[in-house]
């Protein structure tokens, strides 16, 4: 085993200049060489002291690249962000449709109320919807498609036939 403070003594300051020219920072490169001898540290069992100096540099450049890899994750934003929410107009417009939407459910009669939300909100199959209404696959069908159809008329906004 070596013995790191005398390691750090006589390669710190290399490694510093070595990591100041790479990041053109103090502080960036007073961060280099502490992971560098730490790093050095956890492995110093496997450290030969004939390539330590070479092995010290390799260090500081991997933790430079690393940490220029890891940079654009922390770019400032731009000053301006387009805005993805919702406005008050839209989210009053969807309130006013969910609601039309639960009047209308509340208006169909029961089995097509259940066909279309077995089918909308279950993702069940027309076969299995036919199954659990008691009616055949067409039958099914055809109260999942008169169901939508009644609630797409009852939207505010849309065309009444």
């Amino acid at each position: 085993m070596t013995d790191l403070a005398a390691l750090y003594e006589r390669h710190a300051k290399d490694v510093y200049r070595f990591a100041l020219f790479l990041t053109g920072d103090r502080a960036d490169a007073d961060d280099i060489v502490s992971e560098t001898f730490l790093k050095v540290w956890t492995a110093r069992d496997d450290l030969r002291l004939e390539t330590v100096r070479g092995y010290l540099f390799a260090i500081a450049r991997n933790i430079h690249l690393h940490a220029r890899r890891r940079a654009w994750r922390f770019r400032p934003l731009p000053e301006e962000l387009p805005d993805v929410a919702a406005g008050p107009a839209e989210t009053a417009e969807g309130k006013i449709a969910l609601d039309a939407l639960r009047t209308g459910l509340r208006e169909l009669p029961e089995p097509d109320r259940a066909a279309v939300l077995m089918r909308a909100c279950g993702g069940i199959s027309y076969r299995e919807i036919a199954a659990a209404l008691g009616v055949s696959e067409t039958a099914a069908r055809v109260r999942v498609h008169r169901a939508r159809a009644r609630l797409a008329r009852g939207r505010p906004g849309k065309e009444k036939p």
